[in-house]
């Protein structure tokens, strides 16, 4: 998870950003926190779908096989 300090500094760069022009040290900032935001999103969403079991309404499991490899291997899915 992402600090709340630079939570903060995104969203203040976002509301600045609407109001007026960035330097181009502040987008350059931007930029890398929106990146690092991105990678903690994705790494989570990635450990999400690894806790997750699709079943159909039979009951029978029709997780995906992709899903299924990725849970075996961890590196399988692109994060």
């Amino acid at each position: 998870m992402l600090s709340k300090d630079k939570m903060q500094r995104i969203n203040e760069l976002s509301r600045k950003s609407k109001q007026t022009n960035l330097t181009s040290a502040e987008k350059a900032e931007q930029k890398k926190l929106r990146e690092e935001y991105l990678q903690v999103f994705r790494k989570s969403f990635v450990q999400d779908l690894h806790g997750m079991t699709f079943v159909d309404p039979n009951g029978d499991d029709v997780t995906p096989e992709k899903l299924k490899r990725s849970k075996d291997n961890k590196n399988n899915l692109k994060h």
